[in-house]
């Protein structure tokens, strides 16, 4: 397996586990939960940022490559 791609396996591994740790602390919240809470906001901010950031990890990147290869271009030629 190339390096990287270990990389993103312990990346996902761990955002896994971030959502989960942040699902529990909802879970855990007292309740009543008013609409101005900042510390509960906080936690819907986190949990949106690891989602956002393992659909990232998803996402197949499409990377231009040139029409004709030139070396020193790092561009696609037209």
């Amino acid at each position: 397996m190339d390096d990287y791609s270990e990389c993103l396996d312990i990346a996902r591994q761990e955002l896994k586990l971030a959502k989960a740790a942040l699902r529990r602390d909802m879970a855990e919240y007292p309740t009543p939960i008013a609409g101005c809470d900042e510390q509960f906001n906080h936690l819907l901010d986190q949990i949106e940022r690891v989602r956002t950031a393992l659909a990232a990890l998803e996402i197949p990147n499409f990377v231009p490559t040139p029409r004709k290869l030139e070396p020193g271009r790092s561009i696609e030629s037209r």
